[in-house]
């Protein structure tokens, strides 16, 4: 959820120009507009969002809206690029770091049985892992991205093209750990923020080092079962997305010299795993934020970690730490908005709420630069017509 107000304000003119006939909006409640002055009803902004797909940044978008101000569900843009059917409001999609709301919230619950202390270094728990140079890490620093630990290196490519002839390689989680705590640490833990899969690698594994079980099962038995998530799962090495999905596409260099279009949409998330594999719908996604913020998921104080924000700053900006154990925080339309979004080839995703869950969003979008440096502009209109510009 970090974008720039600049970004974000011209999300907000693009509102006010989108136009287009493939939006199927499924329900929408909510007050109306009383006078000429009222503001544009959750309908009409959230239509506008998603109106005209697809275009050049997206190929489809699944939205749904809920809380006490109201409810919205709709979707736009095509099932696939070939035959141009509606995209199916209930396909299955790559939430990608999403999955850090669903690994942080097991270790909570995991530290609520006593089993695991977030105030604990990560090398106690895995000392052949974790070398000397990171015996202070602790496991809260591992949730909230202030550990210090840099990035693995994958040895996949630094373009696109390259990630793509690479898509079906498997990384396993210990081989990604070892490569990352082999470099220096780009800082003291606990007194800067980095955002990086890592952190939540080794928090995956710390599950399976507590429960002597897998993570995928560890999640689906104390999250995905309990809730009724029956569209939600952790895909391990399957390259394809099971049950229906809308294609994911990028853009990007192909075979006969030329840019356009790529499916993308059977690709390996090995190196996602514990911080960016699940797949899921919007439906179960929507039913797993209200559980989480009802305190239905995670219960007692430790729920507090997960709106709790560092007091350090940001590594590259400077500017105040803007994640907490797994979720980040935005102001908003004069309000705090917490949430998580997700990006992967083809495909991005999102939760957020605020804080009493009075106006939850969820959406998938197919976009076309899953992984580029700023916020898909879909995306963008999306979460501005939710909750407004940032203050």
């Amino acid at each position: 959820m970090r974008t720039s107000t600049r970004t974000l304000l011209a999300a907000a003119l693009v509102l006010g120009v989108a136009a287009g006939p493939a939006i199927v909006p499924a329900s929408a409640t909510g007050p109306a507009a009383t006078s000429r002055t009222a503001a544009p009803s959750l309908d009409t902004v959230m239509s506008a969002a998603i109106a005209g797909l697809p275009r050049a940044d997206a190929t489809a978008a699944l939205v749904r809206v809920g809380g006490t101000e109201g409810s919205w569900r709709g979707s736009s843009g095509v099932h696939d690029l070939e035959s141009g059917a509606p995209a199916d409001p209930a396909a299955r999609f790559r939430a990608g770091s999403v999955t850090k709301v669903f690994t942080a919230a097991t270790v909570l619950q995991l530290a609520a049985e006593g089993r695991i202390d977030l105030d604990r270094t990560a090398r106690s728990y895995l000392p052949e892992l974790i070398p000397g140079r990171y015996a202070t890490v602790t496991v809260r620093q591992l949730l909230n991205h202030t550990h210090g630990i840099p990035a693995p290196d994958l040895a996949v490519g630094t373009t696109v093209e390259e990630w793509y002839a690479n898509r079906f390689r498997v990384h396993t989680p210990e081989a990604m750990v070892r490569s990352a705590t082999a470099k220096p640490r780009e800082f003291r833990p606990g007194t800067r923020q980095h955002y990086l899969n890592i952190g939540y690698t080794i928090a995956g594994l710390l599950v399976e080092r507590v429960t002597g079980d897998t993570f995928e099962r560890q999640v689906e038995r104390r999250i995905l079962r309990p809730l009724g998530l029956r569209d939600t799962y952790l895909p391990g090495t399957a390259a394809g997305i099971t049950g229906p999905y809308n294609h994911g596409y990028q853009a990007m260099r192909l075979d006969d010299g030329t840019t356009g279009l790529r499916d993308v949409s059977v690709w390996r998330a090995t190196d996602g795993w514990a911080a960016g594999d699940l797949i899921s719908t919007t439906a179960d996604l929507e039913r797993f934020v209200r559980a989480l913020f009802a305190g239905r998921v995670v219960r007692g104080p430790l729920l507090e970690e997960m709106f709790t924000l560092p007091k350090v700053a940001d590594l590259g900006s400077g500017a105040p730490a803007a994640y907490s154990a797994g979720l980040s925080m935005k102001r908003l339309g004069g309000r705090e908005v917490w949430g998580k979004t997700g990006g992967r080839w083809g495909y991005n995703a999102a939760v957020a709420s605020t804080r009493d869950g009075a106006r939850t969003l969820v959406y998938s979008v197919n976009s076309t630069d899953a992984k580029g440096q700023d916020m898909n502009p879909t995306a963008l209109n999306v979460m501005v017509a939710a909750y407004g510009l940032p203050d």
